[in-house]
């Protein structure tokens, strides 16, 4: 009788880091995920990322092209809304070879230690010389911080 073995996958990659990153300068946050090599990655494999979306509907998808010099791979979401602290958001992620077979899979959480309500709806900020934005900082001289992001309960 023969018997079959089958090899257990090979990581290529672990997760070395993931947190939410507040910007409040440009009133922005987004997911960063941080990968290590681990293994010989072919040539011309990507990377797709699903990150939770916290306002809720669809992921949001990152495919993220891996090149062979890179040791670490940071994983940046687009900007997000509605973070809420202490609540936990997933993220699935594959790692792929040019002609689409998946090699890797892994999942992790996020969680938050702040709500996105600390950050202001407006960028404070405008251009490459940091102008103060005239939406936030009114030429009579008062000014306004206020988070109107509206968000699902």
């Amino acid at each position: 009788m023969l018997s079959a073995c089958q090899r257990q996958a090979e990581n290529l990659v672990e997760v070395t880091g993931h947190l939410f990153v507040f910007n409040y300068r440009v009133a922005s946050a987004t997911y960063l995920l941080t990968l290590k090599k681990t293994g010989p990655i072919p040539d011309g494999s990507v990377i797709i990322a699903e990150f939770e979306n916290p306002e809720g509907g669809d992921p949001l998808v990152l495919n993220q092209k891996i090149y062979p010099i890179d040791d670490k791979i940071a994983l940046q979401s687009e900007k997000l809304h509605c973070v809420r602290k202490d609540r936990p958001y997933s993220v699935s992620v594959r790692l792929v070879d040019k002609d689409g077979k998946v090699l890797q899979e892994l999942k992790t959480q996020f969680r938050s230690d702040l709500d996105q309500t600390v950050l202001p709806s407006k960028p404070l900020v405008l251009g490459a010389l940091y102008e103060k934005n005239p939406e936030v900082f009114k030429p009579d001289g008062s000014v306004d911080f206020s988070n109107t992001d509206k968000c699902p309960a």
